[in-house]
């Protein structure tokens, strides 16, 4: 449970907001698209732009940037990707576009093509640049709930058709995981209250504060709308509990970051355990470390190999002073008025699982407790499985909601995107399924089978 914190002092404000990637200006940007090769062509498209989700023509804004046109470039950009601000602050470019770029096999460095999107689209939205053209109005209607990457994309797509799209949802803010579950380091709040402007001055509407929590609500909402996007996203974190999950300083992640995010972070103390081998635990001990924890350890039951957390994340943590402990898993929490310690037992990997890694089992006999002021659960979310309760002939696969290649669901009024869908990648794929459940809504509206 999320547990209240002190106050922080000053210093670790500072530093808690810090940006892992902070923006480039004018003459560095100008210097950094000049070294761009402008690789690809009709018959061999550039590798960056391949490995972009959202498809943006990456060495054409770049080169639109080495003449000093950054508009250009941001049109560029918002043609593929309406949420290219946000995207150039929290993709995981090393391992998408820049992970990709050429100029790796030469042994130089790739071009920061993060940076340069954040520059172009920076420069754009400071100096009011509009989204467009529209088409005319179509007469249709469509509803979307979720105003998190994938429902703010599918809306803005669907209104630049002529679509009237109004989004719901249940919080204050537009972002959904960007907002409140993405570690500030990463991105804050800014640029998404811009990019939300940009998106009604297509004519999207945008309800906040709107809960859809059972099928009546979403019925009705459904019968005034001629197609529905579910951009839902996932659940709350996945339950683990343990003996001492009621003391003053456990917490789950998700209300942790959201803390962090909402300017009331906790004072974590001197030494903080980290369960959790992904990327969001990665963060969070990262944030920790910055909160002014001296001693930060995060605890896997597998080896690194098997660590879902992207390697250069890893890295990064390392570069903070995270501590890790391989082959560990917690046991309980131990303390009397508050946290004082977790005790953990060691582990060894045995057969695969369903889903081919090494089984981790518990090796009696070696508990060893770490002392910790802070405890974070972070071993992944909830899936919205109550969804499939609420839509007829809805169904779920593995927990999710199943789709076809287009997003749509096996009601046919109803398409989906996002982490509802995959579980949890990165925003940048949101955005792209947010565009391909788009296109298959206004197929389906002007040519109904």
């Amino acid at each position: 449970m999320a547990r209240a914190g002190r106050g922080l002092d000053t210093g670790a404000m500072s530093a808690l907001f810090e940006e892992l990637r902070p923006p480039i200006d004018a003459s560095d940007a100008a210097v950094e698209a000049d070294r761009c090769l402008e690789c690809g062509g009709p018959y061999a498209p550039a590798p960056c732009a391949v490995a972009c989700p959202a498809g943006v023509d990456v060495p054409g804004f770049i080169a639109q940037l080495s003449v000093g046109d950054p508009a250009g470039a941001a049109e560029t950009i918002l043609a593929e990707n309406l949420l290219g601000a946000t995207c150039a602050r929290v993709c995981p470019v090393e391992v998408l576009c820049e992970g990709a770029c050429v100029l790796r096999h030469e042994g130089r460095p790739p071009i920061a093509i993060g940076g340069l999107q954040r520059y172009a689209m920076d420069w754009a939205l400071e100096h009011g640049a509009e989204l467009g053209p529209l088409a005319p109005s179509n007469g249709r209607r469509v509803a979307v709930v979720g105003a998190g990457p994938a429902g703010l994309t599918c809306a803005g797509e669907l209104a630049a058709r002529g679509y009237a799209v109004t989004v719901y949802d249940e919080r204050e803010e537009v972002g959904g995981l960007v907002r409140y579950a993405i570690a500030p380091y990463r991105q804050q709040r800014d640029p998404l209250p811009a990019e939300a402007r940009g998106l009604e001055a297509l004519g999207v509407k945008i309800e906040l504060g709107r809960r859809i929590a059972g099928r009546a609500e979403l019925e009705a909402l459904a019968a005034e709308a001629d197609a529905v996007f579910l951009g839902i996203g996932m659940g709350a974190d996945t339950e683990a509990s343990y003996p001492g999950d009621e003391l003053p300083g456990v917490w789950e992640s998700l209300p942790f970051i959201e803390a962090l995010k909402t300017g009331a972070p906790p004072a974590v103390g001197d030494s903080v355990v980290v369960i959790g081998g992904g990327n969001t635990a990665i963060d969070v001990a990262c944030e920790a470390r910055r909160l002014g924890a001296r001693e930060v350890t995060l605890l896997y039951r597998r080896t690194e190999a098997e660590m879902p957390a992207y390697r250069h994340e890893v890295e990064e943590a390392r570069e903070e002073g995270v501590r890790f402990q391989w082959l560990a898993t917690p046991v309980r929490f131990l303390g009397d008025s508050r946290l004082e310690a977790v005790e953990c037992r060691l582990m060894r990997l045995g057969e695969p699982d369903a889903s081919g890694r090494r089984r981790p089992e518990p090796m009696p006999g070696t508990e060893f407790t770490i002392p910790a002021d802070t405890a974070v659960k972070a071993i992944g979310q909830q899936p919205r499985a109550e969804i499939a309760e609420w839509v007829e002939g809805l169904e779920l696969e593995r927990g999710r909601l199943k789709v076809d290649e287009t997003g749509r669901t096996t009601n046919p009024k109803f398409f989906a995107g996002g982490d509802a869908l995959n579980g949890g990648d990165s925003v940048v794929e949101a955005v792209a399924e947010g565009k391909r459940a788009a296109r298959a809504i206004d197929e389906w509206l002007r040519c109904p089978s």
